[in-house]
Parts: C-alpha cells; sequence; structure tokens
C-alpha cells in the first residue's frame, strides 16, 4: 500500500536551529531516505520551499484566484514529504517515527487511493 508522510514543522523554529546542528538532523533524513530505498519502499519525496512561497489556488465564480503565501496562519508548515509503499499502516507509522521532524513537529500519515 502507498502512503503519503506529510513532514510539518515550525519554519521559524527551524531557521532558528544553528548550522552545526542542522547539518546532522539533515544527515538522519539522508540515512532515511537511503534505509527506505534498500528495502525498496521509496517512492518519491522532497523538502519543500517556504510556505511564504506558496499561492493559492481557487475558482470562484468561473473566475481563477490566487493568493501569495499560505492561506491560513499555523504554527507548523507543510515542510516535505515521503512517498513510501511498504506492507500496511504499521510499517508506515514506523517510518514516520524515523523520520527527524517527528521530535519537533508532527508528520501526518495518508493512505494513497488507489483509483486502479
Amino acid at each position: 500500500m502507498k502512503y503519503a508522510l506529510l513532514i510539518y514543522g515550525d519554519e521559524a523554529a527551524w531557521e532558528a536551529v544553528p548550522e552545526d546542528q542542522r547539518e546532522p538532523i539533515m544527515r538522519r533524513y539522508g540515512e532515511l531516505a537511503d534505509w527506505l530505498r534498500e528495502r525498496g519502499w521509496m517512492r518519491g519525496g522532497d523538502e519543500l520551499a517556504s510556505a511564504s512561497t506558496a499561492t493559492c489556488v481557487r475558482v470562484e465564480h468561473g473566475q481563477t484566484v490566487t493568493t501569495d503565501g499560505p492561506f491560513v496562519e499555523t504554527k507548523e508548515q507543510l515542510g516535505g514529504f515521503y512517498l513510501i509503499e511498504c506492507d500496511d499502516l504499521d510499517q508506515a507509522i514506523g517510518v514516520a517515527a524515523r523520520i527527524p521532524a517527528a521530535e519537533r513537529g508532527a508528520i501526518e500519515v495518508r493512505p494513497i487511493v488507489d483509483n486502479g
């Protein structure tokens, strides 16, 4: 089964982490990606640019309306994702717990709908 592991964290808190403390955390992300590839579970994933670079798109009365930046003010922003394929939700939760951001943010585990 495929799962999206959506990584939420506080961008301002991450920016406050000194560079020498960021490097080991980023290395853990690389190690996790290697671990997922070794198991054949990795299907994709990436870090996202800051939420301030987002553009929200809506269609109102047939017209496309865009808004710069995130739509809602939240403490945690979507910062990245992994797309994995594993046996079940328990395995996906186990992977989510290995994502470094789970220690200071949240990882949302969402099954991917199989449309056949």
